[in-house]
């Protein structure tokens, strides 16, 4: 993996996003996508019980969504093929057959957002980084997909308002909206962040699983239409 980096510390599978430091602000493109599928391809075959924690330690950037500059250059057929590879990560992101925790430790915005939202938990740095959801913005409507992965969220009003006026919030505002479970201190999030992934990979993978998919069974649709 050139942007990414999985391990596994004891029962908790680490995904570290490495391409901020070289200036991609982790953003997505076809390959990136890949490696994030591949490394959820060894999550889905690891036998036992663990949980996903993806994180990022660059000191401001998670991840600020689709290349943009990229984008344009693809034709209409690999830009077709993005957009569906991406939007079934999102899907199987959302549905692992494993918890998953998202450690936010800077700017979420636009995909990186929807990525986040997609997981079962979300912590965030308290004292900088931004999450948006920009696409009333920069002219990027939401798809069917991605609208029922940001609808995971618990506050319909504040998620009405992020995506209508593409607003960023902070990490105190996020946990005060419900948009994060918790906020920490850098020189604590990232421990913090571990601790909550070992504590759900404790759980009975088969049993939490059920439980969570049966409450997104709309992207279990949105699936099964993305890979049939």
């Amino acid at each position: 993996m050139t942007t990414m980096h999985l391990q596994r510390r004891d029962d908790v599978h680490i995904l570290t996003l490495t391409n901020a430091d070289r200036g991609g602000d982790n953003r997505f493109t076809t390959e990136v996508i890949h490696e994030y599928l591949a490394a959820l391809d060894t999550v889905e075959q690891y036998q036992g019980n663990t949980a996903l924690l993806l994180t990022c330690e660059h000191e401001k950037t998670f991840c600020t969504g689709i290349n943009l500059d990229w984008l344009p250059q693809q034709n209409q057929t690999e830009h077709q093929e993005f957009i569906a590879t991406f939007e079934t990560l999102l899907c199987r992101f959302a549905l692992l057959n494993a918890p998953t925790v998202v450690c936010v430790n800077g700017n979420a915005y636009a995909g990186g957002a929807i990525l986040a939202s997609a997981a079962d938990f979300r912590v965030m740095r308290s004292d900088r980084g931004r999450f948006c959801f920009p696409e009333v913005n920069i002219k990027i409507p939401f798809s069917p997909v991605t609208n029922a992965i940001v609808q995971t969220l618990p506050n319909k009003q504040a998620l009405k308002n992020m995506m209508l006026t593409g607003v960023a919030h902070t990490g105190q505002e996020c946990v005060d909206l419900h948009i994060v479970d918790a906020i920490y201190p850098v020189d604590s999030l990232q421990t913090a962040a571990l601790d909550l992934a070992r504590t759900l990979a404790s759980k009975d993978r088969r049993t939490y699983t059920t439980i969570r998919n049966l409450m997104r069974s709309d992207i279990r649709s949105h699936l099964n239409i993305l890979t049939q």
